[in-house]
Order: C-alpha cells, then structure tokens, then sequence
C-alpha cells in the first residue's frame, strides 16, 4: 500500500502493477468516480497488468487517501492537479488516461490542463456537460445529508443505479466502497463537482484516441450521452456494454476489459 507525499502537498494512496519498468505497453492511470475508492478497478489491474503498468490510486478524501492531515477538495480542478502531482512523483512522462463517472471527468479536466502528457483517453459513464441548477442544488443538498446522516442511507438508495441486479457479486463490492466512504470526503467532492466547469468544448480538442464505454443500463449517463461524446470526440470508439448500469467496468469485465485492451492497441 505505498503512499505518496506529493509536491502539492497533497498525500495518495495508490498501487502501481506490476513493477515500473516490467510492462513493454505505455502506463494506464484509472480513476474511480464517487463514493468509491481504487478498488473499483480491480478487475482491469487483474487483466491489464501483465502488458501494461496499471496505476490505480485512491481521490483526495476517499478511501485510504482521506488522511486528517490531506484537506478535502474545494475546487473541482483540485483532482487533477493531484493526478498530474502523482504522475510526476512516479516518473510517468505520459499516460493512457481513464475514469468512470467522477472519473472521468477528472479525465476531462486533466486533458484540459495537461494534454501532452497523455495518449489516449478512457471515458466510462460519464458527461462533459455542467449540472442544471436543480442538479447543482441536489449535489449540495446530498453533501449535506451525507454530513448528517452518514453513508448508510444514500448508498442503499443508489446502489440499483450503479449496478444493475444482474451481477449480485459486483453489487456487493459496489456496497462496500460507498459505505466505507468518508463523508466528510465524498461531501467535499459533490460541493466541487457541482461547481465544475463545462467539459463540452474539450472534446473537439481531444487528439488521442478515445474510448468512449457505457453500461445500456446506466440511467446516470445514458447511452445518449455517450453517443454524443463519441460523436464530438474526433477519434474515439463506443461501447456499449449490455446487462451493466453506471460501473460496467466492474460488472461486465470481461467485455469492458477487451474494449480497453482494443483502444490500448492503437495508442502509440
């Protein structure tokens, strides 16, 4: 479980498979979405790691990076200054990126800020546009009940959203990250995601081959939106994964993991 002190001051925990240096492919760095921790990615470590170096790590204020002594986020952008302060701390030069939900859009606003640094870009259930004012009001409000109330009531409100019942084993797994939350750290997150900015006018910009993956069930981000992304990218694939909501990556993996090993072929 090795941790990061990085630059910015900021402590990660991450893991990084296999050993730097052992895998001929280019780095993939995944980031899980809210209120999950690295774990979400154990079946792409699992797979991908005897060609690729996979580096997973936990966000600012979840999972085992929510020390006392590391603030939560207060700017959205706070993400992926800390995503690029880590790829620095590990010597990665240039990365395959990608994210889920969340994640991925902290991949978005990572592009916007450093493009150069990455090869290709990985967008798992997820939406480039700014929340209406009623989405943003929400957000608020659930950072707040999640303060009061803890994780408890919110996790089995959501839980048939982010996986779809045909997986009992990935709904577990989906189960135990949201509990074992902070929620200190996930209200701190949906204050600044409510916040963020448009993503929209990133995409055209995108010059590396996308991938663009969506679970036919996601009710979050519908297929819809992933066509849209897809048809804005200027080279990206779509997947669409079937009998898989908002985390496909964890409930379809076999199907999602050849996607990803497709888009990794043309990376260069």
């Amino acid at each position: 479980m090795p941790t990061a002190q990085l630059s910015n001051g900021i402590q990660l925990t991450y893991d990084d498979h296999p050993a730097p240096g052992t895998a001929p492919g280019i780095p993939l760095v995944l980031v899980h979405g809210h209120p999950f921790d690295r774990s979400l990615w154990h079946p792409q470590v699992a797979a991908l790691a005897g060609t690729h170096r996979v580096i997973t790590f936990d966000l600012r204020g979840y999972g085992e990076s929510a020390a006392p002594s590391t603030p939560p986020v207060t700017d959205f952008g706070d993400f992926a200054r800390d995503l690029e302060a880590l790829l620095d701390h590990l010597g990665v030069v240039r990365c395959a990126l990608g994210g889920v939900s969340m994640g991925g859009q902290i991949a978005m606003d990572a592009y916007a800020r450093f493009p150069e640094r990455i090869a290709g870009l990985l967008l798992a259930d997820t939406s480039p546009a700014v929340d209406t004012e009623a989405g943003k009001a929400f957000r608020r409000e659930t950072a707040e009940r999640l303060l009061a109330e803890g994780m408890k009531g919110y996790a089995d409100e959501v839980l048939h959203k982010m996986a779809a019942a045909y997986n009992p084993e990935a709904a577990a797994h989906v189960l135990r990250m949201m509990l074992a939350a902070p929620p200190q750290g996930a209200a701190a997150a949906l204050r600044a995601r409510a916040d963020r900015p448009d993503y929209s006018q990133v995409l055209p910009k995108v010059t590396v081959p996308s991938l663009v993956v969506v679970g036919r069930d996601d009710t979050y981000t519908p297929v819809a939106d992933a066509e849209a992304m897809h048809a804005t990218l200027p080279d990206s694939h779509l997947t669409v994964i079937e009998q898989a909501a908002h985390l496909p990556n964890l409930e379809r993996p076999k199907e999602f993991n050849a996607a990803v090993r497709d888009w990794l072929s043309r990376l260069a």
